[in-house]
């Protein structure tokens, strides 16, 4: 009897940004840690946040989330956030340069791929280096996970 799975009770997708993967070719990604507020984590743990429209910016030698979007948590009244506030990351000072030197040199993109809560309850970041797709990249790639999708029918309906 095969053994399940441990699944951890604390590691939580909060967001994740699936339309990364049709715009981009991501070709490594990266796990940060993020500076937020009380009242974000708060609200976080709610699952208010989205970080479709958002990017990763290296400004001044330091990486920024930029217009990622935390729902305001309704008990912070005095003490809340600012719901689209620039947010810092934490990563190395190595993966920093590596960051930068991928952005600036080679013409790539930060894209936030999926904010989640780890084994430890800390709220982590993962970011891909990516490089944009053009329309007939996009177009094979939804070809391959037709014919995929097709291939996996067929497998069904004839076993």
């Amino acid at each position: 009897m095969a053994k399940k799975p441990k699944t951890d009770p604390n590691y939580k997708v909060i967001a994740e940004n699936r339309r990364a993967r049709y715009d981009y070719a991501i070709e490594d990604d990266i796990e940060c840690g993020i500076v937020l507020q009380g009242s974000e984590v708060k609200s976080l743990r709610e699952g208010g946040s989205n970080i479709a429209e958002s990017y990763a910016a290296v400004d001044e030698g330091e990486l920024w989330l930029v217009n990622s979007y935390i729902a305001p948590y309704k008990q912070a009244k005095t003490w809340g956030h600012e719901e689209r506030r620039r947010r810092k990351l934490l990563v190395s000072k190595k993966e920093l340069s590596r960051l930068w030197n991928a952005t600036q040199r080679q013409g790539m993109t930060l894209v936030p791929l999926v904010i989640y809560f780890n084994h430890r309850g800390m709220v982590k970041l993962k970011i891909g280096i990516a490089k944009g797709k053009k329309t007939q990249d996009k177009r094979a790639t939804e070809a391959k996970r037709d014919w995929q999708k097709q291939k996996a029918r067929l497998l069904r309906d004839r076993g």
